[in-house]
């Protein structure tokens, strides 16, 4: 069974999507009120609405399943849907790359003036420190594949808190979001093989929540003549 929401979305983008200059009038009537479900009848019209019921009933039945006409045009509706869906996943900023913060000042521009609904990852890092280099390639990978996060890197010595950060807790890693502080992993190489990956750390995220779902793919180029849904 079909939610009616759905159902009704699918009467309109039907409506929408025939040639109604091909149609004949009676045709274009019966979709108009395929389209309204809702059409409100006074209390003493009791014999006109059972005969719209039963006149919809037969009617739509057969302009919903004729196969060759809906078949296009239910592939059609499947591939806006999945396309509105696409545009409301990617509503926001896109990155796409590790940014290099070269102050404190652009680290707490980095955390506080990003919107509300983007993470913040920011690794602190030194040079020759064990892990850093693996974890800054695993970073960079990540950052192509979840365009919606920030993932940025800083030197220890350029936070302007290098006291905080030892050699002894790098790398670190920082996640924020809406400028609070979600988590704190120090050491965080610690938490994988020696030799580790961009799947590695993108698992070891996962598990805390803070990596969004993955993008859907870029729908072709955006002609839904030429590409079936499967």
């Amino acid at each position: 069974m079909r939610p009616k929401g759905v159902i009704n979305d699918w009467r309109k983008f039907k409506l929408e999507s025939e040639d109604k200059d091909s149609l004949p009038l009676s045709k274009k009537e019966i979709l108009r009120q395929m389209s309204s479900p809702h059409r409100s009848f006074s209390k003493d019209d009791k014999d006109t609405r059972e005969r719209f019921c039963r006149k919809m009933s037969m009617q739509e039945y057969e302009l919903i399943n004729d196969e060759k006409e809906d078949e296009s045009c239910l592939q059609k509706y499947r591939k806006r849907c999945m396309q509105d869906m696409h545009q409301r996943l990617s509503f926001g900023p896109k990155y796409g790359y590790l940014c290099e913060l070269q102050n404190g000042e652009q680290f707490l521009e980095a955390v506080e003036k990003e919107r509300k609904t983007t993470t913040v990852i920011v690794h602190i890092y030194e040079d020759g420190i064990k892990g850093c280099d693996a974890l800054n390639s695993s970073l960079t990978c990540l950052a192509a594949e979840y365009t919606t996060v920030k993932f940025c890197k800083i030197k220890a010595s350029n936070t302007g808190a290098g006291d905080r950060f030892s050699d002894e807790v790098l790398p670190t890693l920082l996640v924020y979001k809406g400028g609070e502080l979600l988590s704190n992993f120090i050491s965080i190489s610690e938490q994988f093989n020696e030799e580790f990956f961009a799947v590695d750390v993108e698992s070891f995220l996962n598990e805390y929540g803070l990596l969004p779902e993955r993008e859907l793919p870029t729908l072709g180029n955006g002609n839904t003549d030429e590409q079936d849904v499967e």
